[in-house]
This record gives C-alpha cells, structure tokens and sequence, in this order.
C-alpha cells in the first residue's frame, strides 16, 4: 500500500526537472521512525513542518491513521502541491495549513523536513518548544551529507533529549524530546552602515541578515535602472534588501516586493519596518508574481535561484523571467543577476527582450532586459 500512495502524488505546480521527485528517502525515513508515536497521536496532535509536496502529511493520514494534522509549508508552491496531491488520494479533510508560530500548538509529534540553514531549524525549534505539549516527539529528517553536529546542538538549545536515527538509504533522522519554553530569537536584524539599511530575517529567509554577492551586484547599479519608472517590483524579494534600497534612493517610486517563501514574505515586512520604509512598500506572497497585473510596472529587479533543492535547474529563474515580462509595460525592464556561467542571457532575451550586459565578473553577470513593445 505503501508505495501504491506514494506513487499518486506530484511535485505540480513546483519546478519538475528529471533529478527531482515528489516523495524522497527522508520522507520515508521519518514517517517509519515516527510511527509509533503517530498511532498513538489524537485528532489534532500531529503537526509537520516544511513538507514539501505533501508526503509527511498525506503518508501520516493515510499509512498511520492521523487526523487533523496541522501542517506549515515555508514555500507556497509546496502548499499548492500538498492541495493537489490531497485532491488526488481522496484526504483534502485530513489537515488544515497553520503558521509557523502555531502549527506546533498542543502536538504531541511533530514531523519536520530538515531545512539547510541552521537558523532555520533554530527558529522552528524555538516555536514548537514554546507551544507543544510536554511529551512531544520532533522528528527531524534529512539527507545525511546535509546534516551535521551542529543541527544536534541547535535543537539542544529548545530540547533536553537529542538523539540519532540509523541512516537509511543516505537519510538520518533526529529525535527531540523534552521542550523547553522560551522565547523566539526571530526575526534578527543586522545594520548595514555602508548602504543605510538595517536587514531583517527570520530563519528560512535566504542570506539571512547578510547581504549576499548578487544582491550587492544590483545595488551597485541602482542609479542606473529605469530612472523615469513610477513602479518597481522586487521580484523573488527574499529579506527585501532591493525594495528596501528602491524605495530609500527613490521616493518617487511605489515599490512592490513578491516571494513564495512565507519567512521571506515576512522578513521583508521587517525590513521595511526597520528602515521606515513601510507604507512605501507592499509586500506579497505569491507565486512568479502572479497577483501583479500584466503590463503594471516599469521596473523589475531580480536575484533568481539557480539551485532546486541540491539540483541545478534553470528552469526556476526562466518561470521568473517569463513573470517579468508579462507585468513590464513595454519598455519597461528587467534587471537581474545570475553566476556568469549560467549564461541566461538567450533566455532573458527570448522571454523578455533585448538584453544587454550592465556588469560582468568571473562570478557575477548583471543584465538589463527591455520589454519588447
């Protein structure tokens, strides 16, 4: 039965690529690890974090009896999968979606999705500690060659008890037990004296409080994008960094920051606080900017991701660049950055429109794209 259910979910509408697949070895690993505890879970004491299409949750209704699993997706086409694939086994009715902050609210087990970054764990460490019910079980599973000691130590910080799985098939889960109730360390905030801007971040958001390589790379020609445009969007916003620097260098443009991440939607918000930049930036989750009207803008700024998962694909950025052109007014633009080799140039000049380099280095390719008319 198993494997029967694992085979009717997708990863649609997330990016689909040959290497990359709807249910892992991870998602196997810790609903076996956690199944004892989830039969002897009650209605609404299961909770999961950061499923990513929809396997913890599904496979702990329907291989180990749950009900009314709460579940919290980081990414919004993550969440869409799991609607989908709960369309398709028949299990709409067998979770609801909550926040971060509340997903762990009374759980007595807790299935989580191991996140790179170690703030991230951190930051859900903190918050399922502060809510959970005392006897709770938090599972955390990941591939072995992205897990390290240090996950261990982090989860100490929250948890009492830490210990190992055996791994299997390249997959290892930690078991945390003993919550200890504190409060959240998130967001953290950093100043950036050099730009005038003061970062904001929950865990998840991409960079943190730092501000990454590519990001500076556009900062670096700020001046020199668009300089008649009324509108700007920050498309895959991340922490806001490029809203937040549009908005303080120009006050004539009303800017828009857009992400599918939850944490990064969030973090921008922050940020804009932070600067007094606020009522000067609206802040959106969607998905490829698609709560943005066609031909609305006259500016697009874009830091793309390169990386699904461990895969390189292109196929993320392309979803983006496609956006752009559909919400740029005809000779509006696109500014982007991507790593040199990647040579996206073909594509932006196909999706968008003519397409020159503004900036180059080994690492680093800065371009400016023009909506054809």
């Amino acid at each position: 039965m198993t494997a029967d259910f694992f085979a009717q979910l997708h990863r649609a509408p997330d990016v689909e690529a040959p290497e990359l697949v709807a249910v892992d070895a991870t998602d196997r690993l810790l609903l076996d690890e956690a199944a004892a505890a989830l039969a002897l879970a009650g209605p609404g004491e299961v909770a999961v974090v950061d499923d990513s299409h929809g396997a913890l949750t599904l496979g702990a209704a329907a291989l180990h009896g749950a009900t009314d699993v709460r579940v919290a997706q980081d990414a919004l086409v993550g969440e869409r999968a799991l609607v989908r694939n709960a369309e398709r086994t028949g299990l709409t009715g067998a979770y609801r979606s909550a926040p971060l902050a509340e997903v762990g609210t009374g759980a007595r087990v807790v299935l989580v999705k191991a996140p790179k970054a170690l703030d991230a764990l951190r930051e859900i460490a903190e918050l399922v500690a502060a809510v959970a019910a005392p006897d709770v079980s938090v599972f955390v599973g990941g591939r072995v060659k992205h897990m390290t000691h240090a996950m261990n130590d982090v989860l100490r910080e929250s948890f009492d008890d830490v210990s190992a799985t055996l791994a299997r098939q390249k997959s290892r889960v930690l078991v945390a037990r003993g919550p200890r109730p504190g409060p959240s360390s998130f967001p953290r905030s950093r100043q950036h004296a050099e730009l005038g801007l003061t970062v904001c971040a929950h865990g998840a958001a991409f960079a943190g409080t730092r501000i990454d390589l590519g990001t500076r790379a556009l900062l670096r020609v700020l001046a020199d994008m668009a300089p008649a445009a009324g509108t700007a969007l920050d498309l895959g916003c991340g922490t806001g960094v490029l809203a937040a620097a549009l908005a303080s260098a120009r006050p004539e443009l009303r800017v828009l920051a857009a992400d599918q991440s939850a944490s990064a939607v969030a973090s921008a918000r922050a940020t804009a606080a932070a600067n007094g930049l606020e009522a000067r930036i609206d802040v959106v989750r969607d998905d490829a900017a698609e709560t943005v009207p066609d031909a609305s803008v006259d500016l697009v700024v874009c830091n793309p991701p390169f990386h699904v998962g461990a895969a390189v694909v292109t196929t993320a950025a392309d979803r983006l660049f496609a956006a752009a052109a559909r919400v740029l007014q005809p000779g509006g633009e696109l500014w982007t950055v991507y790593n040199s080799p990647l040579r996206y140039r073909p594509a932006l000049a196909r999706l968008v429109g003519p397409t020159r380099v503004a900036a180059q280095d080994p690492r680093f390719t800065v371009t400016c794209s023009t909506r054809r008319g």
